[in-house]
């Protein structure tokens, strides 16, 4: 089994970071306002980074690993 970390970039310029084993069904469920609570309210979003593991254990340490980086660092990663 696959698990991916991603990143979306929401409508208000902030950028969302999560996992999941399954990234197109995920995707789908913040697109369609189902996702996340902070996602949902800043529709529409754009994925801008993923990442793949092929365990969950490392999937979730690099999230975290993510979710401490500064802003600056975050853009860098998402490319912008």
């Amino acid at each position: 089994m696959a698990f991916f970390v991603y990143m979306l970039r929401c409508s208000d310029g902030s950028l969302y970071t999560g996992y999941t084993s399954d990234l197109r069904r995920r995707l789908e469920e913040h697109k369609n306002g189902r996702g996340s609570r902070y996602v949902r309210s800043r529709l529409p979003v754009y994925l801008v980074h993923v990442e793949g593991f092929t365990r969950r254990k490392d999937a979730m340490k690099r999230e975290r690993e993510i979710k401490k980086l500064s802003r600056k660092q975050k853009k860098r990663l998402a490319g912008s």
